[in-house]
């Protein structure tokens, strides 16, 4: 079988850029969580818990291209007449737990920061490496499914090696970038508030592809997934909304300091 084919070669790039697109809430997320670590052990944090994942995708990976159907396989049934109808695999259950999860992770970081005292800093909100790797690996495989599913309907069963190579090579770009996002959120702290929010809309967004996967219905309306391109527009008006208010408020500072005092 030749390798270095033209095919190969797109297709190999097609699955970078897939993981690059499809990895930035992923990513998020991971900057975000290991600033719970001790401060001297979160790039070490980051580091393996995107190592471990790594190892865990491609597990996954060989696991889906096995057992596809097993995963797409109805395990149970939720149906009341007129309220609720729905029909749960394993890959909705995960994907839906996820959503939980993030929105959860997103809304008690929001209400600490609203509720913030000088004496939490250092102690209440932080946790131990162990549990902060952790979190970092299951949530990374909850991400995963998506990616890797995405990157079967490019290839063929026989390009498992094409895509565990696309696999390794985005997780290497994600430990090199994780770094570089905790260092701009630790320097920028008010960006952290706006990564806050796109993680809960993060949360919604698998909440709405779960639910898609069960074939969920509430009161006769199907639940529809958010489109990445949906996903994508209104992080950039996040971004110039908190932008375009960062700005707004410099400018009533110096409005402020230059205004002359009685």
């Amino acid at each position: 079988m030749e390798i270095f084919t033209l095919s190969n070669i797109s297709t190999f790039g097609m699955l970078i850029l897939l993981q690059i697109v499809l990895g930035f809430d992923n990513l998020l997320y991971i900057s975000l969580e290991s600033k719970k670590a001790p401060t001297e052990k979160q790039g070490l944090v980051r580091k393996l818990g995107i190592g471990i994942a790594i190892i865990l995708r491609i597990v996954l990976l060989f696991a889906l291209v096995s057992l596809i159907n097993y995963f797409e396989e109805p395990l149970f049934d939720l149906n009341i007449e007129g309220i609720i109808s729905s029909s749960f695999n394993v890959h909705s259950l995960i994907v839906l737990l996820g959503g939980v999860f993030i929105i959860y992770t997103s809304i008690k970081e929001i209400w600490h920061m609203i509720t913030y005292e000088p004496q939490d800093e250092s102690s209440n909100n932080k946790v131990s490496a162990t549990k902060a790797i952790v979190l970092i690996v299951i949530m990374n495989v909850v991400f995963s499914f998506d990616s890797i599913l995405s990157a079967m309907a490019l290839t063929n069963e026989d390009q498992f090696w094409l895509m565990a190579a696309a696999i390794i090579l985005g997780g290497v770009l994600m430990i090199w970038l994780a770094d570089r996002v905790s260092n701009f959120l630790e320097k920028n702290r008010m960006y952290e508030v706006l990564g806050l929010f796109i993680l809960f809309l993060v949360g919604i967004m698998l909440l709405s592809e779960g639910g898609h996967l069960a074939h969920l219905e509430l009161l006769n309306n199907k639940i529809v997934p958010m489109n990445k391109a949906t996903f994508y527009f209104i992080l950039v008006i996040l971004l110039l909304v908190d932008l375009v208010q960062g700005q707004y408020q410099k400018n009533l500072l110096k409005r402020k300091s230059s205004t002359p005092k009685e």
